[in-house]
């Protein structure tokens, strides 16, 4: 979905042009000037929607200020000024606070995780577990963060998990089908093929996938312990063929990633970084003047 669409859906669902607060205190022919600013230390992601919002409003207003996304942020830093009408302003408000707040929580969540692998070659990937339409936004705050996209729909590779597996009856069955269709949709377009990954819960199932040609392994819930084992028995496996990629998934948080990345693991994928990423602390502040 484009961004300006986004914008304009959010401001529908606000009812922002018809504010009958800013219309009842006499708002809508005054001038005046406002601040975004930061109450918190953290990673700021959403600038330039926080001012496409106030601009599909009002194209009059005039926006100022030079952070940009990824900028490390101080609390009482202003990050945007805005100069015009204050019906407009007040109007736009939540929506671009919403936006800011929303999308600059997941840049600094991102950012704290990555600081934990700073020490380490492990890669830090988000998840599917996004809000629906927002997805697109939200994987880009995850790379304002320092962290990496992974897959960003169904479409971009293949990911065998638990139900396919059921499916199509067990690991070895599951990973033939697939290699099956990649060959077949492969022969059909242009551009590299997708690639495969599938889920194990245990060091039996990692055995057994590590038998195919596959791109990535996907260690669900692995204690630290067991991930050093499925290490071993990939460099085993491995025998003058490619690398298989291992990720490291399932409850990793701030105390426990330190842990897991010093196995030297490839990358760990946290669905933390965008379903429980706490709201950044913006506020707006009018000035009549």
């Amino acid at each position: 979905m484009k961004i300006n669409k986004i914008i304009v859906l959010a401001l529908k669902e606000d009812r922002a042009f018809n504010d009958i607060s800013t219309k009842a205190v006499g708002a809508s022919s005054a001038r005046g000037r406002a601040k975004i600013i930061a109450r918190q230390d953290g990673i700021l992601c959403g600038i330039d929607i926080a001012r496409e919002a106030f601009k599909a409003v009002d194209n009059k207003l005039r926006l100022s200020g030079s952070f940009k996304d990824s900028d490390r942020l101080k609390k009482g830093d202003v990050v945007l000024e805005i100069k015009g009408s204050q019906a407009s302003i007040l109007m736009a408000e939540r929506t671009a606070l919403n936006f800011l707040s929303h999308l600059s929580g997941i840049s600094t969540l991102t950012s704290k995780f990555v600081e934990r692998l700073k020490s380490a070659t492990t890669r830090l990937l988000d998840t599917r577990k996004t809000l629906p339409g927002l997805r697109d936004l939200e994987k880009y705050a995850v790379v304002a963060g320092g962290g990496e996209n992974h897959r960003r729909g169904l479409s971009d590779m293949y990911l065998l998990k638990e139900n396919h597996i059921s499916a199509a009856g067990g690991v070895e069955n599951a990973l033939r089908k697939a290699l099956s269709h990649r060959r077949k949709v492969t022969s059909r377009r242009k551009g590299p093929a997708p690639a495969i990954e599938i889920e194990v819960t245990g060091l039996d199932e990692l055995k057994r996938a590590l038998d195919f040609d596959i791109e990535r392994i996907m260690l669900d819930n692995f204690s630290v312990s067991m991930v050093r084992k499925a290490i071993d028995l990939a460099k085993k496996a491995r025998n003058g063929k490619k690398w298989i990629e291992l990720e490291v998934s399932g409850g990793i948080n701030l105390g426990s990633i330190g842990k897991y990345a010093r196995t030297g693991v490839d990358c760990i994928s946290v669905g933390a970084l965008t379903h429980s990423a706490p709201a950044f602390d913006f506020s707006l502040i009018l000035d009549k003047r």
